[in-house]
């Protein structure tokens, strides 16, 4: 893809990234209700609906499964959608996520990852992006205000592309980067935004002239057969979203690839982690090379479907290899991405010795200071499983 496309820098919250780049794809609908921290993401919108910006539909629901609920009715009739959630708001979503993926309608969704009560908390875990895990959703993880702006674009490309249409999430760690502002480039225009994205070209919408059943009843006799087709459907979807992040690229001058990795290629302890603590990790692991230690860091921008080769491609001569999890699948034996990260090294046959470090739960700070312990930690201890930064410990 060879255009020219005007971009402007500014500075804005990641909530308010999102709704810009919600606002120059151009949406049909936005289905809409508050839940701290996305909040701000629907009132942006709700502004751009009113002050004649985005010629949009803008459904004020009455919870968060009405909020899936219309997203997906509107999505299946032809329309570009778009909902925004976190947390509990997702767990109220929570019978309609499978729905929206087995019908295959192309909703984006933003989650301003937040912890699961109780007790209660507003701030950043990912509990919420593994609750979807198994949902059929494809998930994109933003590091940075800018990501979070790009990925939205991106998630409408991929969703509604006719080789895919599964529904997709773009995760943004809750206050990091929902209420940081940082600078970011944006695109001057719905139009220049076009040239990547074009008005969506629906497959088997609603037509009353050509009426059509979405979401029968499938017994015994059909049902295997059909999340048979849905799960080979979303993992081949990834050849499509490595396509779309090579054109992104080309698009915007920033690269996108599934997973990012710094000094990997000589290191003998590799860092694996999801969301903003990404940056922290890329700028102590730099700290470290100039001290002389051989440590590198691995993180994820395409969290579903898992991008399985790269990952063991990157880490398959790494001796030690430290998982990092912003939340926990209790009475299992790690949490959810060391679990992933286990079952691609064992498939692959690949057998360093993976630490899992529980971080950052609620919000607490991942400090330099901590990522330090969890490097001493990670070089010195046989224990598999390491809750880093508790009081106490």
């Amino acid at each position: 893809m060879s255009v020219t496309v005007r971009q402007v820098r500014t500075g804005l919250n990641g909530d308010e990234a999102v709704a810009y780049a919600v606002l120059h794809a151009d949406v049909d609908v936005i289905s809409a209700y508050p839940i701290t921290p996305q909040t701000i993401i629907v009132e942006r919108l709700s502004e751009f609906v009113y002050n004649g910006e985005l010629d949009a539909e803008f459904i004020p629901v009455e919870s968060e499964h009405s909020a899936l609920s219309a997203a997906l009715g509107a999505s299946l009739a032809g329309a570009r959608v778009f909902t925004a959630t976190a947390s509990q708001g997702l767990a109220l979503m929570y019978e309609i996520l499978y729905i929206v993926s087995s019908l295959r309608a192309p909703v984006v969704m933003a989650l301003g990852n937040r912890a699961f009560s109780a007790p209660i908390n507003i701030h950043c875990s990912h509990d919420d992006a593994y609750a979807a895990r198994d949902a059929g959703w494809i998930q994109f993880f933003a590091e940075t205000v800018q990501e979070a702006y790009d990925l939205t674009l991106i998630a409408f490309r991929v969703s509604e592309d006719e080789r895919v249409l599964f529904p997709s999430i773009v995760n943004l760690d809750g206050f990091i980067l929902t209420h940081s502002i940082e600078p970011l480039h944006v695109f001057s225009s719905k139009d220049d935004v076009s040239k990547f994205l074009p008005e969506r070209d629906p497959v088997n919408a609603i037509d009353p002239d050509n009426p059509i059943t979405y979401g029968p009843l499938a017994l015994q006799n059909y049902y295997m057969e059909i999340k048979r087709q849905q799960a080979e459907a979303l993992f081949n979807s990834k050849k499509i979203i490595d396509e779309v992040f090579d054109e992104y690229s080309e698009f915007s001058g920033r690269r996108y690839v599934p997973v990012k990795k710094l000094f990997v290629d000589d290191a003998e302890t590799v860092f694996v982690l999801l969301g903003s603590t990404a940056g922290t990790m890329r700028h102590m692991v730099r700290k470290w090379r100039r001290e002389g230690k051989k440590v590198g860091v691995v993180s994820l921008t395409l969290y579903r479907p898992f991008p399985e080769k790269e990952f063991v491609e990157s880490v398959k001569d790494v001796e030690n290899l430290v998982v990092m999890d912003r939340s926990f699948s209790y009475g299992s034996p790690g949490g959810q991405l060391y679990m992933d990260v286990s079952a691609a090294l064992i498939r692959a046959g690949v057998s360093p010795r993976v630490l899992n470090v529980i971080y950052g739960l609620g919000g607490r700070d991942f400090t330099p200071d901590l990522a330090e312990k969890a490097l001493e930690v990670a070089t010195s201890t046989d224990v598999p499983l390491i809750w880093l930064g508790v009081r106490g410990d």
